[in-house]
Order: C-alpha cells, then structure tokens, then sequence
C-alpha cells in the first residue's frame, strides 16, 4: 500500500448514541445535558482517521492538527448522531477533510479538520522522549 491510494472524495460515516458521558455535564464543558462539543469533535475525528486508516502503510497512522467546528444545534442525551468525514485535499503528509454531523431532526455541526500521517513508532519515541524535560 501507499499514500497514493488516498483518493480525494473518501468518505466514512460514524453513527453514535449520544451517551450520558458524551454530554456537556458530564464533559465539564457546560452543564446541559446534550451532545458536548469535545464528544462532538472526538466523532469528527475518530470518522476522519477512520476514512483513511485502509490506505496508509505498515506502521503509519494520522493525528489530528487543526479543526475548525461550528457546533449549529443541540442533540439530546439517547438521541442517534451520524458524522460523515469527506477527504478533500492531500498534500504530502497533510490531509484535509470536510465533515458533517446530523442528528434525526436536523444538521447540528460541520468542520473543517486536518490531520498528519505520521510513523507510527518515531512519533511515539519523539513525544516520550520530552519526559526527560521533566
């Protein structure tokens, strides 16, 4: 496998249960009982590596770098979510995604998001590495 089989238009779609430890309460994020923003962009992002993960090399994944949400609507505790990441640009090691997110009533959220695909074992060795700092 290589990245050139990252294909601009791949789509992977995520559907959730807004649970109580998704919630805004719960989150430390608000006190409403609904669909917290960070449960939200975790979706977001979960759907976004998923939609690329088959394409990448032995060893490889991606982290998240950038996102820019705009959370437009509240979804209830026991209300279903369906998050659909698109990947829209490739550049090198940078990928770009448009994603959407919609509950049975209405599209609550939408983000633009980029992650990096990164050596899996070098990325790890790196970050332990600033333990020495301590």
């Amino acid at each position: 496998k290589t990245m050139a089989e990252l294909k601009i238009g791949t789509e992977y779609t995520i559907e959730a249960e807004v649970l109580e430890s998704m919630t805004a309460r719960q989150m430390g994020s608000g006190q409403a009982e609904v669909l917290a923003t960070p449960s939200l962009l975790a979706l977001m992002e979960q759907a976004a590596w998923k939609s690329v993960a088959p394409m990448l090399e032995e060893g490889q994944s991606t982290v998240g770098t950038f996102a820019a949400l705009k959370h437009l609507a509240a979804t209830p505790l026991g209300m279903q979510v369906r998050v659909t990441a698109r990947l829209t640009a490739v550049d090198r090691r940078k990928l770009s995604f448009f994603i959407e997110a919609f509950d049975a009533a209405e599209k609550v959220a939408e983000a633009e998001h980029e992650r990096f695909v990164i050596d899996s074992a070098k990325f790890m060795a790196k970050a332990e590495s600033k333990k020495q700092c301590e």
